[in-house]
C-alpha cells in the first residue's frame, strides 16, 4: 500500500518503519521529527496524504486531530482510509470520523497498547472503533505494526476502551505502590511481597508485569531509575480523559476521579514529571498518613 504517516515522533517513527520494512511506500510528514529510512519526506500533512490508501496519524491530542484531519481529508482519495492512531478525546474521534465520512472516506481511531518498546518490536495491540470496511483495509497493516488489533464497534469505541483500559491501570498502579509501602512500614521483604501477591488474589499486571519495587519481579522502569515506559504526564493524560468521558456519559468514577488527582498532583506539584508512572512507589514511601 501506500501510506501517509503523520506524526514521526516516540511512537510514530517506529510504527512507520515497521511499514517500511515490510515492503510499503510510506511519506512521512512531521514538524520536527525525520521519516525512517527508507520513507519520503513530505513538507506538509497534505501531501504526505495526497494518493495514499491508508493515512495514519499519531498526534498529541485530540485538538491537533481535528487540525490535522481538516487538512488532510480534502487531499485524500474517495475510499482511502484515515486510521488515527492516537489517545485522544472519545469527542474527537467521532468528530473526525463524521468529517471523513462525508468526504467518502473510511476513518478508524485506533490508539494503542505496548508503549515505545512495543512500537519498536511490533507488537502493539490496537483498539480500534470504526466501519468493517475501513477495519478489513488496515487489518494487514494492523498486523505488521502490532501482535493484535481488536475491533470493538463503531466510531469512538477504540478510544472508549483505551481509556477504560487505562483507568484500570492507573487505579491498579496507585494501589501496587500503596500496598508495597505499607508492606515495607510493616517490615514484610519486597521480595516476600511479590511471592505472596503475584501468585494470589492480589495478581495484576502492575505487579506481575510491571512491578513498581526496584529488584522484584521482571525488569522493569522501577530497575532503570524510574525512567519511563510510559511516562507519569501520559498517564495523567488518558486518567483526564477518562474522567471527561464519565462526566459526558453521566457515569460514577471515583476510584478513576482520585486516580486522576493524584497524578495530577504528581507530575504538576511534586517530581513525577518525567518520571515513570510507577515512581508513585517512591512517593508513598516517603509519605506518612494525612
Amino acid at each position: 500500500m501506500k501510506i501517509g504517516f503523520i506524526g514521526l515522533g516516540n511512537m510514530g517513527g517506529p510504527m512507520a518503519a515497521n511499514l517500511v520494512r515490510a515492503g510499503h511506500q510510506v511519506v512521512g510528514f512531521d514538524l520536527a521529527a525525520a521519516p525512517p529510512a527508507g520513507a519520503a519526506r513530505a513538507t506538509t500533512a497534505a501531501e504526505a496524504a495526497s494518493g495514499a490508501d491508508v493515512v495514519i496519524t499519531m498526534l498529541p491530542n485530540g485538538a491537533i486531530l481535528r487540525a490535522v484531519a481538516a487538512e488532510v481529508v480534502p487531499a485524500m482519495a474517495p475510499g482511502a482510509v484515515l486510521c488515527d492512531c492516537s489517545t485522544v478525546d472519545v469527542e474527537s474521534a467521532r468528530a473526525v470520523a463524521e468529517m471523513a465520512g462525508a468526504a467518502g472516506l473510511g476513518a478508524l481511531d485506533a490508539p494503542v497498547s505496548g508503549g515505545v518498546g512495543g512500537a519498536t518490536a511490533g507488537t502493539l495491540t490496537f483498539m480500534v472503533g470504526g466501519t468493517d470496511a475501513a477495519f478489513a483495509t488496515v487489518a494487514p497493516l494492523f498486523e505488521i505494526m502490532g501482535q493484535k488489533a481488536v475491533h470493538c464497534g463503531a466510531a469512538g469505541a477504540g478510544q472508549a476502551a483505551k481509556i477504560c483500559n487505562n483507568m484500570i491501570l492507573g487505579v491498579t498502579m496507585i494501589a501496587t505502590c500503596e500496598a508495597f509501602a505499607l508492606a515495607d512500614k510493616l517490615g514484610l521483604d519486597r521480595q516476600k511481597m511479590f511471592d505472596v501477591v503475584s501468585t494470589s488474589s492480589g495478581y495484576s499486571w502492575t505487579m506481575n508485569a510491571y512491578c513498581p519495587a526496584p529488584g522484584v519481579g521482571p525488569t522493569s522502569p522501577a530497575d532503570n531509575g524510574y525512567k519511563p515506559g510510559f511516562a507519569a504526564e501520559l498517564m495523567l493524560k488518558d486518567l483526564r480523559l477518562s474522567q471527561q468521558a464519565a462526566e459526558a456519559a453521566d457515569a460514577d468514577t471515583p476510584m478513576g476521579q482520585m486516580a486522576a488527582a493524584l497524578y495530577g498532583r504528581f507530575v504538576e506539584e511534586e517530581d513525577g514529571r518525567g518520571r515513570d508512572f510507577s515512581a508513585m512507589l517512591p512517593r508513598f514511601e516517603a509519605r506518612g498518613r494525612t
